[in-house]
């Protein structure tokens, strides 16, 4: 298992050490607003431990990415978005910027 890097500020924001928006906090998950939206609803759905990346994940994480999912979709209700994307990003190839792992939710008025 990858082990916390001392610079994640993922990591810094799901240990409350930042001043974030904050929209989810239980079960080793936070949900919080992307600072740098790319759609009218840009969350950022990001477990408590440091993951580096979906290619990371090992077998028993599971049940981790099944309840980011949900906790995706139940913000989505929230918001009452009829349509939405969830996004995972791997390795700068692949878009990631932050290597922690984390899933968009983009939704709202304009998406692509």
């Amino acid at each position: 298992m990858p082990v916390k890097n001392g610079n994640c500020v993922f990591c810094e924001i799901s240990a409350g050490k930042t001043d974030t928006d904050m929209v989810f906090d239980g079960n080793g998950i936070v949900a919080f607003t992307d600072i740098h939206p790319s759609a009218p609803v840009h969350i950022l759905i990001v477990p408590k431990r440091h993951i580096v990346s979906v290619k990371d994940l090992e077998d028993g994480d599971r049940e981790l990415v099944g309840q980011m999912t949900l906790v995706a979709r139940d913000i989505a209700r929230q918001k009452s978005l009829q349509g939405y994307k969830l996004v995972f990003n791997v390795g700068r190839e692949g878009g990631q910027i932050i290597d922690h792992l984390h899933l968009h939710l983009l939704g709202g008025a304009g998406i692509k």
